[in-house]
Protein backbone atom coordinates (compact mmCIF):
# COMPACT_ATOMS: atom_id res chain seq x y z
CA UNK A 1 0.00 0.00 0.00
CA UNK A 2 0.98 3.86 0.31
CA UNK A 3 1.21 6.49 2.37
CA UNK A 4 -1.92 8.24 0.82
CA UNK A 5 -4.53 9.21 3.25
CA UNK A 6 -8.17 10.18 2.70
CA UNK A 7 -9.86 12.69 4.24
CA UNK A 8 -13.74 12.57 3.58
CA UNK A 9 -14.62 16.18 4.11
CA UNK A 10 -12.30 16.34 1.24
CA UNK A 11 -12.58 13.51 -0.82
CA UNK A 12 -16.77 14.78 -0.98
CA UNK A 13 -15.60 18.32 -2.19
CA UNK A 14 -13.06 17.03 -4.59
CA UNK A 15 -13.69 13.65 -5.52
CA UNK A 16 -17.61 13.42 -5.70
CA UNK A 17 -17.37 12.55 -10.06
CA UNK A 18 -15.59 9.28 -8.54
CA UNK A 19 -18.73 7.72 -7.20
CA UNK A 20 -21.15 9.78 -9.67
CA UNK A 21 -19.41 8.60 -13.07
CA UNK A 22 -18.96 5.13 -11.35
CA UNK A 23 -22.71 4.23 -11.98
CA UNK A 24 -21.96 2.13 -15.49
CA UNK A 25 -19.70 -0.14 -13.52
CA UNK A 26 -22.72 -1.03 -11.49
CA UNK A 27 -24.81 -1.20 -14.82
CA UNK A 28 -22.10 -3.84 -15.80
CA UNK A 29 -22.36 -5.79 -12.37
CA UNK A 30 -26.23 -5.67 -13.49
CA UNK A 31 -26.97 -6.70 -9.65
CA UNK A 32 -29.99 -8.87 -8.31
CA UNK A 33 -31.94 -7.98 -5.14
CA UNK A 34 -30.82 -10.24 -2.52
CA UNK A 35 -27.28 -10.76 -3.93
CA UNK A 36 -24.04 -10.46 -1.32
CA UNK A 37 -21.67 -8.15 -2.99
CA UNK A 38 -18.44 -7.39 -1.70
CA UNK A 39 -17.50 -4.11 -2.37
CA UNK A 40 -13.51 -3.82 -2.86
CA UNK A 41 -12.47 -0.13 -1.88
CA UNK A 42 -15.68 1.03 -0.92
CA UNK A 43 -14.77 4.72 -0.12
CA UNK A 44 -16.86 6.26 2.38
CA UNK A 45 -19.62 4.16 0.77
CA UNK A 46 -21.91 6.11 -2.10
CA UNK A 47 -21.71 3.12 -4.31
CA UNK A 48 -21.74 0.94 -1.91
CA UNK A 49 -25.57 2.45 -0.87
CA UNK A 50 -26.90 2.07 -4.42
CA UNK A 51 -26.01 -1.29 -4.64
CA UNK A 52 -27.72 -1.70 -1.01
CA UNK A 53 -30.69 0.33 -2.50
CA UNK A 54 -30.90 -1.92 -5.34
CA UNK A 55 -31.48 -4.58 -2.83
CA UNK A 56 -28.45 -6.24 -2.37
CA UNK A 57 -26.72 -7.33 0.49
CA UNK A 58 -22.90 -5.66 0.49
CA UNK A 59 -20.00 -5.50 2.43
CA UNK A 60 -17.75 -2.79 2.08
CA UNK A 61 -14.15 -3.06 2.21
CA UNK A 62 -11.63 -0.28 2.27
CA UNK A 63 -8.27 0.53 3.79
CA UNK A 64 -8.93 4.00 5.35
CA UNK A 65 -9.96 4.13 8.45
CA UNK A 66 -11.54 7.54 7.93
CA UNK A 67 -13.38 6.38 4.88
CA UNK A 68 -15.15 3.59 6.35
CA UNK A 69 -15.94 5.56 9.58
CA UNK A 70 -17.85 7.79 6.67
CA UNK A 71 -19.15 4.61 4.90
CA UNK A 72 -20.77 2.90 8.75
CA UNK A 73 -22.28 6.68 9.05
CA UNK A 74 -24.53 5.80 5.87
CA UNK A 75 -25.40 2.66 7.63
CA UNK A 76 -23.62 0.38 5.79
CA UNK A 77 -21.58 -2.32 6.85
CA UNK A 78 -18.37 -1.42 6.19
CA UNK A 79 -14.55 -2.45 7.72
CA UNK A 80 -11.39 -2.04 7.20
CA UNK A 81 -9.77 -4.46 5.10
CA UNK A 82 -6.35 -4.59 3.60
CA UNK A 83 -7.35 -5.51 0.17
CA UNK A 84 -4.25 -7.57 -0.81
CA UNK A 85 -5.04 -9.71 2.19
CA UNK A 86 -9.26 -10.38 1.97
CA UNK A 87 -10.06 -13.41 4.30
CA UNK A 88 -13.45 -13.88 3.06
CA UNK A 89 -13.75 -17.90 1.60
CA UNK A 90 -16.38 -18.25 -1.08
CA UNK A 91 -19.28 -15.91 0.44
CA UNK A 92 -20.01 -13.38 -2.74
CA UNK A 93 -22.09 -13.77 -6.08
CA UNK A 94 -19.89 -10.79 -6.67
CA UNK A 95 -17.09 -8.30 -5.78
CA UNK A 96 -17.19 -4.96 -6.80
CA UNK A 97 -14.79 -2.38 -7.35
CA UNK A 98 -14.66 1.34 -8.91
CA UNK A 99 -11.73 3.58 -8.98
CA UNK A 100 -9.73 1.13 -6.09
CA UNK A 101 -7.54 -1.09 -7.74
CA UNK A 102 -4.96 1.63 -9.17
CA UNK A 103 -3.89 2.27 -5.66
CA UNK A 104 -2.85 -1.37 -5.31
CA UNK A 105 0.36 -2.76 -6.97
CA UNK A 106 0.16 -5.69 -5.57
CA UNK A 107 -2.37 -6.54 -8.09
CA UNK A 108 -1.98 -10.55 -7.97
CA UNK A 109 -2.40 -10.82 -4.03
CA UNK A 110 -6.09 -8.96 -4.65
CA UNK A 111 -7.01 -10.56 -7.76
CA UNK A 112 -6.40 -14.38 -5.35
CA UNK A 113 -8.21 -12.86 -2.42
CA UNK A 114 -11.56 -11.98 -4.47
CA UNK A 115 -10.84 -15.46 -6.16
CA UNK A 116 -11.21 -16.80 -2.60
CA UNK A 117 -13.94 -14.37 -1.71
CA UNK A 118 -16.42 -15.74 -4.68
CA UNK A 119 -18.51 -18.35 -5.03
CA UNK A 120 -17.64 -21.22 -7.89
CA UNK A 121 -19.50 -18.85 -11.19
CA UNK A 122 -19.02 -15.44 -8.92
CA UNK A 123 -18.52 -12.47 -10.96
CA UNK A 124 -15.35 -9.73 -10.55
CA UNK A 125 -16.26 -6.62 -12.21
CA UNK A 126 -14.83 -3.51 -11.90
CA UNK A 127 -13.43 -0.33 -13.33
CA UNK A 128 -9.81 1.33 -12.43
CA UNK A 129 -7.15 3.46 -13.89
CA UNK A 130 -5.63 2.07 -17.27
CA UNK A 131 -2.64 2.58 -19.01
CA UNK A 132 -2.22 6.26 -19.94
CA UNK A 133 -4.25 8.00 -17.18
CA UNK A 134 -3.48 10.83 -15.89
CA UNK A 135 -0.45 11.02 -18.10
CA UNK A 136 -0.04 14.53 -18.50
CA UNK A 137 -0.47 14.90 -14.53
CA UNK A 138 2.50 12.25 -14.05
CA UNK A 139 4.45 14.23 -16.01
CA UNK A 140 4.32 17.30 -14.40
CA UNK A 141 4.62 15.88 -11.18
CA UNK A 142 8.03 13.78 -12.14
CA UNK A 143 9.50 17.03 -13.42
CA UNK A 144 8.55 18.75 -10.06
CA UNK A 145 9.73 15.86 -8.09
CA UNK A 146 13.18 15.42 -10.10
CA UNK A 147 13.92 19.27 -9.50
CA UNK A 148 13.91 18.42 -5.90
CA UNK A 149 15.99 15.22 -6.02
CA UNK A 150 13.22 13.07 -5.45
CA UNK A 151 12.94 9.64 -7.84
CA UNK A 152 8.85 9.99 -9.15
CA UNK A 153 8.82 6.28 -9.87
CA UNK A 154 9.65 5.49 -5.35
CA UNK A 155 7.22 7.72 -4.76
CA UNK A 156 4.00 7.07 -7.41
CA UNK A 157 1.61 4.50 -5.73
CA UNK A 158 -0.26 3.94 -8.50
CA UNK A 159 -0.65 0.70 -11.19
CA UNK A 160 -2.14 1.78 -14.48
CA UNK A 161 -1.96 -1.37 -16.32
CA UNK A 162 -3.32 -2.23 -19.89
CA UNK A 163 -5.95 -4.70 -21.08
CA UNK A 164 -3.82 -6.97 -22.02
CA UNK A 165 -1.76 -7.16 -18.90
CA UNK A 166 -5.14 -7.61 -16.74
CA UNK A 167 -6.57 -9.98 -18.38
CA UNK A 168 -3.54 -12.44 -18.22
CA UNK A 169 -3.61 -11.72 -14.67
CA UNK A 170 -7.34 -11.98 -14.11
CA UNK A 171 -7.09 -15.36 -16.06
CA UNK A 172 -4.09 -16.69 -14.31
CA UNK A 173 -6.05 -16.19 -10.82
CA UNK A 174 -8.59 -18.24 -12.32
CA UNK A 175 -11.02 -16.26 -13.44
CA UNK A 176 -12.99 -15.63 -17.55
CA UNK A 177 -12.56 -12.61 -18.57
CA UNK A 178 -15.93 -11.36 -20.45
CA UNK A 179 -14.69 -7.99 -21.65
CA UNK A 180 -12.15 -5.54 -20.94
CA UNK A 181 -11.82 -2.23 -22.29
CA UNK A 182 -9.41 0.73 -21.99
CA UNK A 183 -10.97 4.08 -23.00
CA UNK A 184 -10.39 7.97 -22.41
CA UNK A 185 -12.58 9.92 -20.04
CA UNK A 186 -11.23 13.69 -19.52
CA UNK A 187 -13.18 14.13 -16.19
CA UNK A 188 -14.25 18.01 -15.44
CA UNK A 189 -13.30 18.86 -11.81
CA UNK A 190 -15.23 20.46 -9.42
CA UNK A 191 -11.78 22.85 -8.27
CA UNK A 192 -8.46 23.40 -9.40
CA UNK A 193 -5.51 20.76 -10.27
CA UNK A 194 -3.88 22.22 -6.11
CA UNK A 195 -7.37 20.50 -4.48
CA UNK A 196 -6.76 17.40 -7.41
CA UNK A 197 -3.14 17.24 -5.92
CA UNK A 198 -3.98 17.52 -2.36
CA UNK A 199 -7.06 14.83 -2.50
CA UNK A 200 -5.25 12.06 -4.77
CA UNK A 201 -1.82 12.83 -4.52
CA UNK A 202 -1.07 13.06 -0.36
CA UNK A 203 1.40 10.09 -0.26
CA UNK A 204 3.32 12.07 -3.14
CA UNK A 205 4.05 15.75 -1.20
CA UNK A 206 4.26 13.27 2.25
CA UNK A 207 8.33 13.02 0.19
CA UNK A 208 8.56 17.04 0.59
CA UNK A 209 9.16 18.68 3.68
CA UNK A 210 6.22 20.44 4.66
CA UNK A 211 7.31 23.97 4.04
CA UNK A 212 8.14 23.12 0.31
CA UNK A 213 4.45 21.66 -0.08
CA UNK A 214 2.28 24.71 -1.29
CA UNK A 215 5.19 25.56 -3.99
CA UNK A 216 5.17 22.10 -4.88
CA UNK A 217 1.44 22.21 -5.51
CA UNK A 218 1.59 25.80 -7.66
CA UNK A 219 4.77 24.59 -9.70
CA UNK A 220 2.62 21.51 -10.75
CA UNK A 221 -0.62 23.20 -11.71
CA UNK A 222 1.10 26.02 -13.79
CA UNK A 223 2.91 23.38 -15.83
CA UNK A 224 -0.39 21.31 -16.37
CA UNK A 225 -2.25 25.17 -17.07
CA UNK A 226 -2.23 25.33 -20.86
CA UNK A 227 -3.17 21.67 -21.62
CA UNK A 228 -5.99 21.19 -18.85
CA UNK A 229 -7.36 24.35 -17.87
CA UNK A 230 -10.02 26.21 -20.29
CA UNK A 231 -9.70 30.41 -20.45
CA UNK A 232 -12.48 30.25 -18.09
CA UNK A 233 -10.29 28.54 -15.37
CA UNK A 234 -12.12 25.09 -15.31
CA UNK A 235 -9.80 22.00 -14.82
CA UNK A 236 -9.87 18.60 -16.74
CA UNK A 237 -7.56 15.66 -15.76
CA UNK A 238 -6.83 13.40 -18.20
CA UNK A 239 -8.12 10.13 -17.16
CA UNK A 240 -8.25 6.80 -18.82
CA UNK A 241 -10.21 4.17 -17.34
CA UNK A 242 -9.97 0.37 -17.72
CA UNK A 243 -13.71 -1.56 -17.20
CA UNK A 244 -13.56 -5.18 -17.28
CA UNK A 245 -16.33 -8.26 -15.86
CA UNK A 246 -14.81 -11.44 -15.04
CA UNK A 247 -16.60 -14.67 -14.02
CA UNK A 248 -14.66 -17.17 -11.80
CA UNK A 249 -13.99 -20.41 -13.59
CA UNK A 250 -16.88 -22.83 -11.87
CA UNK A 251 -14.13 -26.32 -11.58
Amino acid sequence: MTDQTWNPDRYARNARFVAELGMPVVDLLNPLPGERILDLGCGDGALTAKLVALGCRVVGVDSSPEQIEAARARGLDAHVVDARNLRFEAEFEAVFSNAALHWIPQADAVIGGVGRALKPGGRFVGEMGGQGNIVQIKAALAQALARRNVDADRVFPWYFPSPAEYRTRLEAGGFEVNSISLFPRPTPLPGDMIAWLETFAGGIMAALPPHDRLAFLSEVQETLRPTLSDEQGNWTADYVRLRFAARKSVD
